[in-house]
């Protein structure tokens, strides 16, 4: 009875959140611009004039400047601007602009009773719209929030947060209303919202340098505007050779009187630049605490005596120089000598703010082995908030740990939707999808981070959908669920290309990141997918294929204002990404096929080549052509012929074979599921296993070793057996698919022969086929006779809830369809007993042991004090818990003997397990990381062959569930695994 109660009210909280939520994602306010008035409604712009806009000159002056943006947005809308008035004299017909306490303007209305603020005053960057009598108020609590009331206004009249740095084109209109109202926005969920600019060499800075002489203030402004528009507050700056106070010392004055917050990144303390080291090295001495402690801290002092009077949150603690771990490697030394460094730089920012530290915003950034030193026991005061990272590759290493809830200082994330480092590079196109975000970002909110979320977004171009997702739902995370990931993209694309297309537009944006996801386009190599089993390279090349042609379709239906928008959101990211992807399949077949003496080897080598050379044009469209130059040098990013982490010096290809064709015709064949060719191999050829339950059709590759016209015949020796074609002549090579007739074959096994004759040349091929009835059932099933068979976790039979949480469908998360996960993401652990399943109908063939791979998402070890497990059993049988860190890939080196034993918290890594030729773990490129997929083994004992029910339980809540394989094949290895062999029975 509680189990149904609780599934209820789960399912009721479900409903409600969802009814609560039917609005446009991109914004928590309705859309009140209308463009016919009312009574009642305030006019902003119609018969060719528009209304003034009055603010406090006593204001700030970011209030000021976002005030004059309002004006020229109206004459972007409009062409009339909006004619801006500072004074403190209320006007009829007029937008009144101002901050609480700031403005004479709106302290007036609150005096006369006119405007009620209780809703925001005193809040955080909150603000109220309102239509009062004839004039429309924008009124924020502080600063900031008066600039977001502005902007809000801003993009709803037609002015994407996204013209300037992509172009979005400008919604015009004659006539602008708001509807009468009252409309109020409550304070962010996430306290702090921005970006680092990061990994900025060659293509930011590049850009930068061309087009205003540096990475400057006027770069900065424009990044300002964006994030305040975006309602963010807190930056980065670039660092790669750049100082952002010293290299324009404007840079930081304007970042005052915008309203961003800045901050320095998790390894420059004491808001001082790397690069302002650097350049004082030798008369600083050596980036040293223990011998050199005195300059360092003189060199600190005056980083805080020069930023103390703007908004800064101070990066305490330090890293080795560069980016790098401190001294030799010993934990135990490194963890004494920042524990005196923490207290010196406190004793530094008391004195040079004249206050306690604890009221001057800190943080202390839990990066790659400085989480070694928290799990061993080192923290920082309890006001400076603890911020926690990512894998580098988008997965957050811990949820917010129980005994830090409480703590003043809070917890924040520091994200990365780029990466220069460790594993390997991720930087030259967007490969992150809203699903995982939502997923990642959910978890780390859920759990308590949310002082801080601060994104490395590299060059912030290509991210800029990424970014928009990120600084959206920051605002309040609980307004975007699981199911309104595709509602957001489609918003998104409406937001910058209108409606008409919005759908295409998204699906084209969530492929393309989906398809980079499932193998980033820096970790390709030409032996990743199967060109031999399950038709895996070709359905991989379609995928791309399909949708790069979709992408340049839609662009002839763009009107010319939305073209270079189109081309840098939609069209470049999905045709290059398809392009890069296809060369390295093109260079994989050509590969396989020069070794089988194929002459059409070289077609695929000409292919990879031409892609190379289509790469290179759409490049320079981007940087040359585009908004008339204006991106010039922007795509320059190397992101082709990586044999290492780190940027190579120029894009290269993949290693290409050219075959010598023979001077005469010469046979040559090759089966489905083998990558040997014959004549030439000792083992027979043989295809895979045909049965009458899946009724497969495989293919034999006849092909040309030699010149001229290759004549060929082909002959079965069982009457069972269809061939396409029994005969043909030609010059590269021709496809021939094998099924059987199952109505003339044998019952149960049996074998055939068919025969590849060229002259005397013959090769025989094995055919081995099963006719079987299928099993009894009444309702549909997975599997088969064949062996290997996957299962979408959502494609389950059924969902059981536990006695207070359930599995829920993550629409869009993963490489296919959906993942499975569990709500709510905040629960203890459970017992299988009381715990959410999932099962699955499958049929198996056979008695006896049963392997199964769960493909989970490469969840990382949260919460290690507790652990990461999920179990599954098959029928009633007793559940298999197996820890879900099988297979973790220890960037870091925190599982050492020596770590282990000084963590208070880490567990030793289990085994890895056996590693199936579906894993391929140890070869080029193939880690969980990499393939975006981890994957837990266990072997299960079925007691009888036909129907059973897989069952996978939750253990701990943040395990995702993508895919389950059973019986895994080393015979035909692939990436992807088996397809899915879904049986109808109804």
């Amino acid at each position: 009875m509680f189990k149904q109660f609780a599934f209820l009210t789960l399912l009721f909280i479900g409903l409600l959140t969802n009814a609560q939520n039917v609005h446009n994602t991109l914004s928590l306010l309705p859309n009140y611009i209308k463009y016919k008035g009312e009574n009642g409604d305030f006019r902003i712009a119609a018969n060719g004039t528009t209304a003034k806009i009055i603010v406090d000159q006593d204001d700030w002056k970011g209030v000021i400047r976002a005030t004059n943006d309002l004006a020229d947005d109206v004459h972007k809308v409009t062409n009339v601007a909006s004619p801006v008035v500072k004074d403190t004299k209320l006007s009829p017909g007029a937008i009144i602009v101002g901050t609480i306490g700031k403005s004479k303007l709106i302290d007036q209305l609150v005096a006369n009773g006119k405007l009620n603020v209780d809703a925001v005053k005193n809040k955080w960057e909150s603000f109220v719209i309102q239509t009062v009598g004839d004039n429309l108020i924008i009124a924020g609590s502080d600063k900031r929030g008066t600039i977001y009331g502005i902007y809000d206004v801003s993009e709803k009249i037609g002015v994407s947060p996204w013209y300037y740095w992509a172009d979005a084109p400008v919604k015009k209109s004659t006539d602008l209303y708001v509807k009468a109202g009252r409309y109020v926005q409550e304070s962010p969920k996430v306290k702090y919202r921005g970006i680092f600019i990061n990994d900025e060499s060659p293509s930011f800075s590049g850009w930068s340098a061309k087009h205003f002489g540096g990475i400057n203030s006027k770069v900065y402004s424009h990044i300002f505007e964006l994030l305040l528009r975006l309602k963010a507050n807190y930056l980065w700056p670039a660092m790669w050779g750049n100082a952002f106070n010293e290299d324009d010392p404007m840079s930081p004055i304007l970042a005052d009187e915008y309203g961003i917050v800045m901050g320095t990144s998790h390894h420059e303390p004491m808001m001082r630049a790397q690069k302002e080291y650097t350049k004082r090295k030798d008369q600083i001495g050596a980036w040293d605490y223990v011998t050199n402690a005195e300059n360092l801290k003189k060199f600190w002092t005056e980083g805080l005596q020069r930023n103390k009077n703007y908004d800064n949150i101070i990066t305490m603690s330090m890293r080795g120089d560069g980016d790098v771990a401190m001294g030799k490697g010993d934990d135990a030394e490194n963890i004494k000598t920042l524990k005196q460094v923490v207290a010196d730089q406190r004793e530094i920012i008391g004195k040079v703010y004249g206050k306690d530290p604890a009221e001057v915003p800190q943080l202390w950034a839990i990066f790659t082995e400085v989480q070694r030193y928290y799990d061993a026991g080192m923290n920082v005061p309890d006001d400076v908030t603890l911020l926690f990272c990512d894998n580098n590759w988008g997965y957050i290493r811990r949820t917010a740990p129980a005994k830090e809830l409480k703590r003043k200082g809070g917890m924040g994330l520091y994200y990365h939707i780029d990466m220069n480092g460790g594993p390997w590079n991720d930087r030259w196109i967007n490969t992150t999808t809203v699903p995982k975000l939502r997923e990642q970002f959910s978890l780390a909110y859920k759990s308590g981070i949310d002082r801080i979320w601060i994104v490395n977004v590299g060059d912030l171009k290509p991210k800029e959908m990424p970014i928009d997702f990120i600084m959206r739902y920051a605002w309040n995370p609980d307004a975007i669920s699981a199911n309104q990931t595709s509602d957001y993209m489609q918003d998104w694309a409406a937001s910058i290309f209108g409606k008409e297309h919005a759908a295409e537009i998204a699906e084209i944006v969530s492929k393309y990141s989906k398809y980079n996801l499932m193998r980033k386009p820096e970790v390709q190599d030409p032996n990743i997918f199967s060109f031999v089993n399950y038709h895996e390279a070709e359905r991989v090349q379609k995928l791309w294929q399909d949708l790069a042609a979709k992408a340049e379709a839609l662009e002839k239906k763009m009107p010319k204002q939305a073209l270079d928008a189109y081309y840098q959101l939609v069209l470049y990211p999905a045709k290059a990404s398809a392009g890069v992807a296809e060369i390295y399949l093109a260079a994989g077949r050509n590969n396989l096929y020069a070794k089988q003496g194929r002459v059409s080897a070289n077609d695929y080598a000409e292919r990879a080549r031409e892609l190379f050379e289509l790469d290179k044009k759409l490049t320079a469209r981007y940087n040359d052509s585009i908004a008339g130059g204006k991106w010039k040098n922007m795509m320059s990013d190397v992101h082709l012929g990586y044999q290492k982490w780190s940027m190579p010096r120029e894009n290269t290809l993949p290693s290409l074979d050219m075959v010598t064709p023979l001077v005469s015709p010469s046979l040559g064949v090759a089966v489905e599921g083998s990558t040997d060719a014959w004549p030439g191999t000792e083992v027979k050829a043989e295809l895979p296993q045909f049965d009458a339950l899946d009724k497969q059709r495989y293919y034999i590759d006849v092909f040309n070793r030699g010149t001229g016209l290759l004549p060929f015949t082909a002959k079965a020796n069982q009457p069972w057996i269809r061939l396409s074609t029994t005969k043909g002549k030609t010059a590269k090579e021709q496809r021939i698919y094998v099924d059987i007739d199952w109505k003339k074959a044998p019952a149960d096994k049996s074998s055939g022969l068919i025969e590849i004759n060229q002259g005397t040349t013959k090769v025989p091929i094995i055919i081995n086929a099963l006719k079987k009835t299928a099993p009894k059932s009444k309702d549909n099933y997975y599997g088969g006779y064949s062996g290997e068979f996957s299962i979408p976790a959502n494609k389950f039979s059924a969902n059981v809830p536990g006695n207070n949480s359930k599995w829920i469908v993550l629409p869009g998360l993963g490489r296919a369809e959906a993942c499975m996960g569990i709500y709510p993401t905040t629960l203890p652990s459970s017992t299988p007993e009381n715990a959410p399943r999932l099962e699955y109908n499958i049929f198996l063939p056979e008695a006896g042991a049963a392997n199964v791979l769960l493909g989970i998402l490469p969840t990382q070890d949260v919460n290690p004090g507790r652990g990461l497990r999920i179990a599954v059993s098959i029928d009633n049988g007793e559940p298999v818990i197996i820890d879900a860190r099988k297979g973790y890939h220890d960037e870091f080196k925190e599982y050492t003997p020596e770590n282990l034993s000084r963590s208070k918290v880490l567990k030793p890594l289990p085994e890895f397990g056996h590693n199936y030729a579906l894993i391929s773990r140890g070869k080029p490129r193939r880690t969980e990381v990499f393939d975006n997929q981890r994957w837990l083994n266990a072997t299960l004992d079925v007691k009888t062959e036909g129907i059973h029910t897989l069952k996978v339980f939750m253990i701990d809540p943040e395990v995702v569930l993508e895919r389950i394989i059973v019986n895994p094949n080393d015979k035909y290895p692939s990436y992807l695994g088996a397809p899915e062999r879904n049986i109808i029975t109804k």
